[in-house]
Parts: structure tokens; sequence; C-alpha cells
């Protein structure tokens, strides 16, 4: 019922910089979160970073102070704004998100309930 499309990805030099974004499309109702995780090759997936529905936002710490996640409420679009990137950041990246009727009481972490395919971000030295 609902899609998110991620794009953006790609391959840069460490020290260089890549936006992504993620637009949902379907049958929308409210937007409760909204997040980035990634996932590198033998590990588990993290989070990186996420944006509630009151505006909170949170930051793995090794990402804290070099990526930067927003929203535009009237594209339905998330984005993450990456600087600084190094080569531990290589992985592929997932756009997810709480979509429901209704939010319910205000929850950390976010419940997601639909989640992108995937980017690729490759950082090479």
């Amino acid at each position: 019922q609902v899609q998110l499309a991620e794009s953006g990805g790609g391959s840069v030099q460490a020290g260089g910089s890549l936006k992504l974004s993620c637009t949902a499309s379907g049958h929308i109702d409210n937007i409760c979160a909204m997040g980035w995780y990634r996932q590198s090759p033998g590990k588990e997936r993290e989070m990186i970073s996420s944006i509630m529905s009151d505006g909170a936002t949170s930051y793995e710490a090794s990402v804290k102070g070099r990526f930067t996640i927003s929203q535009d409420n009237a594209k339905k679009t998330l984005y993450l704004q990456m600087n600084s990137l190094k080569t531990e950041d290589t992985a592929v990246y997932y756009c997810a998100a709480e979509i429901r009727e209704q939010c319910g009481d205000w929850h950390f972490p976010p419940v997601n309930n639909y989640w992108g395919q995937g980017t690729q971000v490759t950082v090479s030295s």
C-alpha cells in the first residue's frame, strides 16, 4: 500500500559528500517517524538517524556532526545529508517509516512498518 524509494547513493572519495532522498507514495495516513539505516556485509543492520513526528532527531554516535536528517512534509520526502564521508560509511543504506492511522503515544525507537529497497554508498580512500 505504501512504497518507499531511495535515491542519491553512489561512489565518492573519502571526505566527500552525498545526499540521499527517500520519497513515500501510495496510501499514506500519518507519518509517525522516518529514519535511515545501513548494513555492511557480515554485519547487522544499524540505525543511523531518525526523525519523529514531533521533530525530535537522533543520530548514531559515529555519524553525529557529519550527517543531517531532514524531511519535506509537502513532498513526503526524507533526506540524509552526508558530509566528511569515511570508508567506514560504506554500506547499503535503507529508508524506513512508521506510517499508521494513529501514531499513538510517543515512543522510541520507531516501530517501522515500511522499508525501502536500499541504495549503495561506497566511499573510497
